[in-house]
């Protein structure tokens, strides 16, 4: 392994697919070891029932230069969570990079319905899934991660906290789910920050996820055929794209200046000079108040 990450050891809780995959690739790439969790493994599958497994994503790890390693993990379940931490202790004796990433709720939200009509235990397990995972993950990491100075926790989650105040986010449950992450990072910053570690909020664009693609019936190498249904999906970008975001952040020395914030793949980019798998550098957030929400014609010039 060689990179400016050599020698760091990450934690991405919730690497199965999406932006959890792209960021532990692109943290291998930097030369890490990477710890990749999930339910979804080649044995059996979680109840989003998709294809994609963590072994997948450990070997995309090492084949990207680092070392990939899949530890089967529910991210509720605290016993199965001290016990990964406990084997990342034991086999690293440290911590350098925790990214909860944890969701896996595509199934349980319904858009624009409000929480009396909407299904109350999908709701309910929803904000399990999104907000109770991260707190238990960073319960039992936490400790291994300030063991050193310098540590970085990043919370991934959909929308900043300029957008999320401002916009109604799908539904009540989903916009409560993903304004709580974005209120744990401000949290866990002051809590990290006098201790010599950094936590803050990131947030990718328009993702091209696995997911994403079948809904909209294309590939990655055709993706911009779904721009006649969908224009404004001109503006998405890879799960990498905010996979060189944390990259970037855990190799920066100075990343402290960050400490509690609220970050964007798209703001990061010309800050770190990383770009999209294409070259590109979309700014999704961007894009989407001054084009998308306002109602204009699907124009990403000057925001990719």
């Amino acid at each position: 392994m060689s990179g400016p990450l050599e020698g760091k050891v990450a934690l991405v809780a919730g690497a199965t697919r999406g932006a959890g995959r792209g960021i532990a690739v692109e943290l291998g790439a930097a030369g890490a070891t990477v710890y990749v969790t999930g339910r979804t493994t080649r044995a059996r599958r979680s109840e989003s029932d998709r294809p994609e497994t963590i072994e997948d994503t450990a070997d995309l790890v090492t084949e990207a230069g680092g070392h990939g390693i899949a530890v089967p993990t529910d991210h509720l379940d605290t016993a199965q969570v001290r016990a990964l931490v406990d084997r990342v202790a034991d086999e690293q004796d440290r911590l350098d990079v925790l990214v909860n990433d944890i969701w896996g709720a595509e199934h349980l939200f319904a858009w624009d319905t409000p929480v009396w009509e909407h299904d109350l235990d999908n709701g309910l397990r929803l904000l399990r899934l999104a907000v109770e995972t991260h707190a238990i993950t960073s319960h039992h990491a936490l400790p291994l991660l300030l063991r050193r100075p310098g540590g970085l926790v990043v919370e991934m989650t959909d929308g900043t906290t300029e957008y999320n105040r401002d916009t109604y986010r799908v539904n009540f449950f989903y916009d409560l789910a993903k304004t709580s992450v974005l209120r744990m990072a401000f949290a866990l910053g002051h809590e990290l920050g006098p201790r010599g570690a950094t936590a803050l909020a990131l947030t990718p664009g328009w993702l091209r996820s696995e997911l994403m693609l079948e809904t909209f019936g294309v590939r990655e190498d055709n993706w911009r055929d779904a721009l006649d249904r969908v224009p404004h999906f001109a503006i998405s970008e890879t799960p990498r794209y905010v996979g060189r975001a944390v990259a970037a952040l855990a190799a920066d020395p100075d990343v402290a200046r960050f400490n509690g914030r609220s970050l964007s793949s798209g703001g990061l980019a010309p800050v770190y000079g990383f770009t999209d798998l294409d070259g590109s550098r979309p700014d999704a957030w961007r894009y989407m108040v001054e084009v998308q929400d306002p109602g204009k014609a699907a124009d990403t010039t000057g925001y990719r």
